[in-house]
């Protein structure tokens, strides 16, 4: 039990892997104010989040992960995915906007950046 501490998102992302998901969200939610500066352990959390569609408290997360990590293109279509899910558009272009200045070519970023502006 002891490594438990000493890799602490470890742990995190054993739990989301075995689908132990309220665990995983008691876990995390003990270990924030240490990681809370910890882009790995924000996006780990923001994942949690969406995994038990609660995109609203999944957002938090992300836009910290994000403030802390702009170049991850992972990080940035999860976080599309989120805004989707709220119904918040823009929000959504944006991050798609994002990810193609990252990887021009990533088509699945194009399309829907595509297909959401062509929404009224």
């Amino acid at each position: 039990m002891v490594g438990l501490f000493k890799k602490p998102k470890r742990h995190l992302k054993k739990l989301l892997r075995d689908g132990e998901y309220d665990e995983a969200v008691a876990f995390g939610r003990n270990l924030e104010s240490e990681y809370s500066d910890d882009a790995d352990f924000m996006f780990i959390m923001g994942s949690v989040y969406f995994i038990v569609d609660d995109a609203k408290r999944a957002l938090p997360y992300f836009e910290k992960a994000f403030q802390l990590n702009k170049n991850d293109v992972e990080l940035l279509t999860l976080k599309t995915n989120v805004h989707l899910a709220l119904q918040q558009k823009n929000e959504a272009i944006d991050c798609c906007t994002r990810i193609i200045t990252l990887e021009p070519k990533n088509t699945e970023a194009l399309q829907l950046r595509e297909e959401l502006e062509s929404i009224e």
